[in-house]
């Protein structure tokens, strides 16, 4: 059985958007699935929209995700260059050998000459399409003498080569995720196969890459179904095996019709990219899943369950269960509704698996950032009380801000249900136990209940205005932890001045 091989097949124009990244993935997932090879090729032969620094930013992005490609510019391979713009060789000896073939022509049409035939057709209420209609009465090796043809190669005119789409045929087509169809070739027009640069379009730089690359299966976005047709035709003129073909459907915005898209995201406040990306040409920021603090894992899972159901209705899998896991027959055709909570609840769910020293490296840079020094078992205690709280690790950090300052002001709803003639007198008293107390969780929950009975008090009557005056408000984790990660000396000092404060 031939080898599956797959490709990521983007085009450097720009960062890597959360359609691309799920397209990569599902090769990706599709070649382990298979004991196959994941191919990154980058169609860098649109120069006119090429962006510096994207095709780097692809390679990180596919990298966090934790997807190594087997073969790509960066990690080599038998069937380079993986960069088509270094491919120019290999194209051009294609390009004489569909020449020989009765499937291409040169056409000699200026741009100016189309945009007029356009016009024509427009002023009459119609559309202009070069194909079997027109091709005979246009500026083309078809419908010109060989005498005319010569005379203007000699003259260096230059020409484009277009594919000579065969009339009135029937081309049936399977795609493994929509099933069988047909397409008349009648409704289909003569792509331009090689622009007059002498470089290939997409739909040929395409076919000779993933043949060349011996590519199986072709995984990629319903945008290109409509390609399909001439591609399995283009295989046909070169004499070569079509690869078979998958199209995923579009990854939709939360909200109404249509794609999701970077406006969306800025409509609604979430990215669309799995990093950061700096526009070079206007300095202009975008954000990125990574530094908006989700986990590579979550991202991965959540992209996958984006059109893709896997058996038992199962929302978390590692990367190894979605590989054992993943078939292409069972990719959604309709398409699948993007929802930032449940982006959001994935990374909560994978929060809550990692231990408290996994999250404590990017706890502390968290708190680097933040010119914030403390010790490491302190910095363990924090996570283990909050971390349950927590949709993303600064969400620690933002929510267990009392930690690390002490409250300037008393939230008003809660002084007034907290703090009454009396508490400040309690305090007074509880400060002279916490000084004799030793600070451990269980110590401190027996000197508080022990306050609480000696006053005569339900327990709320000491646990409220404590809190308080040690979070400035009525939240926080248990508050024998709280005093515990605090210490004697800070929690004894927050005391004191919630005292000051309330009884002036």
């Amino acid at each position: 059985m031939e080898k599956v091989r797959v490709r990521f097949a983007p085009s450097p124009t720009g960062p890597l958007h959360l359609g691309g990244a799920r397209t990569a993935l599902y090769d990706y997932l599709f070649a382990k699935h298979n004991g196959g090879d994941f191919v990154l090729r980058i169609e860098d032969t649109d120069t006119q929209r090429f962006v510096p620094g994207a095709e780097d930013y692809i390679m990180e992005s596919l990298e966090w995700i934790g997807m190594i490609p087997d073969e790509s510019p960066k990690h080599g391979g038998p069937y380079g260059p993986y960069r088509q713009s270094e491919r120019r060789d290999i194209y051009d000896r294609y390009t004489e050998q569909i020449l020989k073939t009765d499937f291409a022509y040169m056409a000699f049409d200026t741009a100016e000459e189309l945009d007029a035939i356009r016009a024509e057709y427009e002023a009459r209420g119609e559309v202009f399409a070069y194909n079997y209609e027109t091709r005979q009465r246009l500026r083309n090796s078809i419908a010109l003498s060989q005498e005319e043809v010569q005379k203007l190669l000699d003259e260096k005119v230059p020409y484009v080569i277009r594919f000579k789409m065969p009339f009135d045929r029937v081309i049936n087509l399977e795609d493994i995720i929509r099933g069988k169809f047909s397409v008349n070739t009648n409704t289909l027009d003569d792509k331009v196969l090689v622009k007059n640069d002498g470089m290939p379009t997409y739909h040929f730089a395409n076919i000779i890459d993933d043949h060349e690359m011996k590519i199986t299966h072709v995984i990629r976005g319903e945008e290109w179904l409509p390609s399909m047709a001439l591609h399995i035709l283009l295989y046909e003129a070169m004499g070569w095996q079509a690869p078979e073909f998958a199209h995923l459907s579009l990854i939709l915005k939360p909200e109404g019709k249509g794609k999701l898209s970077k406006r969306d995201g800025d409509k609604f406040g979430f990215p669309v990219f799995p990093l950061n990306f700096t526009d070079p040409a206007t300095g202009n920021v975008s954000r990125g899943y990574r530094e908006d603090g989700y986990l590579p894992e979550a991202f991965i899972n959540m992209v996958a369950l984006l059109g893709w159901s896997p058996a038992n209705d199962r929302e978390i899998l590692s990367m190894e269960e979605m590989i054992q896991e993943f078939d292409l027959h069972k990719v959604h055709k309709a398409g699948a509704r993007f929802s930032v909570e449940k982006a959001k609840w994935f990374n909560q769910q994978y929060l809550q698996k990692l231990s408290n020293e996994e999250i404590l490296p990017e706890f502390q840079k968290i708190l680097a950032e933040n010119h914030i020094s403390i010790p490491e078992n302190q910095a363990l205690s924090i996570i283990g009380v909050m971390k349950e709280r927590a949709t993303f690790i600064k969400d620690i950090y933002q929510e267990g801000l009392f930690f690390f300052q002490k409250p300037e002001t008393y939230n008003e709803k809660a002084s007034k249900k907290a703090w009454g003639e009396t508490t400040g007198e309690l305090m007074t008293e509880l400060i002279a136990k916490l000084e004799t107390a030793h600070f451990t969780p269980e110590d401190i929950k027996h000197t508080l209940h022990e306050l609480a009975e000696e006053k005569g008090l339900g327990m709320g009557k000491v646990m409220m205005p404590l809190r308080l005056a040690l979070v400035g408000e009525l939240k926080g984790p248990d508050v024998p932890d709280l005093i515990c990660i605090l210490g004697k000396e800070e929690c004894i000092s927050r005391l004191n001045l919630a005292i000051s404060k309330f009884s002036s």
